[in-house]
């Protein structure tokens, strides 16, 4: 049996997964990171994204998350998200209309509008729609 490292993915509301894995990939701030058994300590910065739990050849997890901390401990690793959501409950229409919403904000020229928090709700819908996208070229 390969080395497993232990993985917790949690949101502000509940426990999303936890359990064993042979690897992790994440979206850390400056690129995507892969975690395994016995790396180094490390805590970063996650950006909305996929995370994946590979755990094993034939078995992987994916999840969105709308961002967090990712913290890396020698037998443990734990993402903390505002939002994580396995991939394959993403509401796709639901997703495909706050994009819409968050792009006719981004077009209004009133000055009425919160643009930063229309940017931040487009690239989350954005990356939702990425995660659905891969989850179906992986065939899961």
């Amino acid at each position: 049996m390969a080395m497993t490292i232990h993985v917790d993915i949690v949101s502000a509301e509940q426990e999303v997964y936890s359990g064993l894995a042979e690897m992790l990939f994440a979206p850390a701030e400056l690129g995507e990171v892969g975690i395994a058994p016995r790396h180094a300590p490390l805590i970063t910065k996650l950006k909305p994204g996929e995370v994946r739990v590979k755990i094993s050849d034939k078995e992987s997890q994916e999840f969105y998350v709308s961002g967090g901390l990712l913290e890396v401990q020698p037998h443990i690793v734990t993402v903390l998200a505002d939002t994580a959501i396995r991939a394959h409950d993403i509401d796709e229409a639901q997703a495909l209309q706050a994009k819409a919403r968050a792009e006719e904000m981004l077009t209004d020229k009133s000055g009425k509008v919160d643009y930063a928090l229309a940017q931040a709700q487009l690239a989350e819908a954005v990356m939702q729609l990425r995660t659905l996208e891969r989850l179906r070229k992986r065939g899961s």
